[in-house]
């Protein structure tokens, strides 16, 4: 039997060398994606999930460096690939959406030869038959006119348009990975909403993974079907959409919880920050990385990383609360209210 699973990453270790000290933006992630399916990576700024994504891609540059740890692609460890292994994946077996989609296009070319050039360089057409590709994709991210507009330039298509460019361009030759981090990042919020459902629908068409990396829980709420909670360069839970919103074991994820707005919530209740600062990973904090900020602190948060609590298959949470021997503690998730450890 085949297996499903697509990538693996173990143990991650990403890290970057300044003048200051070693940066230990990632310190430990471990995941795994199957065929089809869709992953939310959500996390407050400096909480390792860019780094993670541009890890996977073999994107970090100096002064940073992937110290430890394998991510395995199709069965092949993507750490040991060389330069010209990974110049054939990235646009072809994996592509990424980046956050500024003005940026990320190039001014001087039109977007058709944008994507012909991914084209061209993939799979081996003409230009002929690479323009005629382009829009086609064009047509299929929901851009007007796509005869016309394949001959525009980046600052004549809106702040959607390009962001639609730019997934026709990671999806030109049909990845089995498309990594998005933060594809709705400065757009309002109709065209979030279609970038999202543009995104849900193009993963039932073509079957292609996704992994969306995101600030903003209300994002991956809709689109992912599995969610890990990142903070502090460690994955702090993860567990199912369901787990994640309903049933959430970690105080951060729960803090994270509180503080976003909820349409069916009758009460008029306050959104609920949550208090400080994530931690210097140039000096990581020798015990849970959220202990500093955590309401239900214990000695034991202070002096040792928590391992892995299973609560159910599939859902896990690295909190000392979840320990047999920890004390009953109830908490308010903004969803609703429980007791942590029950």
């Amino acid at each position: 039997m085949l297996s499903k699973k697509l990538l693996d990453v173990k143990n991650l270790k990403t890290s970057f060398y300044t003048h200051v000290g070693e940066v230990q933006a990632v310190r430990g992630v471990s995941f795994g994606l199957d065929k089809g399916e869709a992953l939310g990576i959500v996390g407050e700024s400096g909480s390792g999930k860019s780094v993670t994504s541009m890890s996977i891609m073999k994107l970090i540059q100096f002064p940073g460096k992937i110290k430890e740890g394998e991510i395995v692609f199709k069965g092949e460890n993507l750490v040991n690939a060389d330069k010209k292994k990974m110049m054939s994946i990235r646009g072809n077996e994996i592509a990424m959406i980046f956050q500024d989609p003005m940026t990320s296009l190039n001014p001087v070319y039109t977007v058709g030869n944008q994507i012909i050039e991914a084209i061209v360089r993939h799979q081996g057409l003409s230009k002929a038959e690479a323009r005629k590709k382009a829009i086609e994709m064009l047509t299929l991210v929901g851009i007007p006119s796509p005869e016309t507009r394949v001959d525009n330039y980046p600052h004549e298509f809106s702040g959607g348009m390009r962001q639609r460019a730019m997934i026709a361009i990671a999806l030109s030759c049909q990845p089995d990975l498309l990594i998005a981090d933060e594809p709705t990042t400065a757009l309002d919020v109709t065209i979030q909403a279609q970038i999202l459902e543009l995104m849900k629908d193009l993963k039932d068409k073509v079957n292609t993974s996704i992994i969306l990396i995101t600030h903003d829980l209300g994002v991956v709420a809709d689109v992912c079907s599995r969610i890990i909670v990142m903070y502090g360069g460690l994955v702090m839970e993860e567990g199912t959409s369901k787990d994640i919103f309903y049933n959430p074991k970690h105080p951060y994820t729960m803090g994270l919880l509180k503080s976003v707005p909820r349409m069916d919530d009758s009460e008029k209740k306050r959104l609920v920050p949550i208090e400080g600062s994530p931690p210097d990973l140039v000096k990581p904090p020798k015990g849970c990385p959220f202990a500093a900020r955590c309401d239900y602190c214990m000695k034991i948060c202070l002096e040792e990383i928590p391992p892995y609590f299973q609560i159910d298959e599939g859902h896990r949470s690295a909190c000392w609360l979840l320990h047999e021997e920890a004390p009953e503690v109830e908490v308010e998730t903004g969803v609703r209210r429980e007791s942590i450890n029950g």
